[in-house]
């Protein structure tokens, strides 16, 4: 079950030159673009690239072997 007042904003960030995923439940008087501004700020840019790369990793040499009859 979801929960109904999260927004998911997806800033830019200029060091990694690419979007990321924020999801966030924010007050009502909040100052979004400050929230997002302090948000690609606090970004781990290292963490963000090796995540990726360990998501989208090749694996070479253990492809499915087929049974001899």
């Amino acid at each position: 079950m979801a929960i109904p007042n999260v927004k998911r904003f997806r800033p830019f960030c200029p060091t990694c030159n690419e979007n990321f995923t924020i999801m966030a439940v924010l007050p009502r008087n909040a100052d979004v673009d400050k929230y997002l501004a302090d948000a690609v700020g606090r970004h781990d840019h290292k963490a963000y690239q090796e995540s990726k790369q360990a998501h989208f990793k090749i694996r070479v040499g253990q492809q499915k072997q087929k049974k001899a009859k």
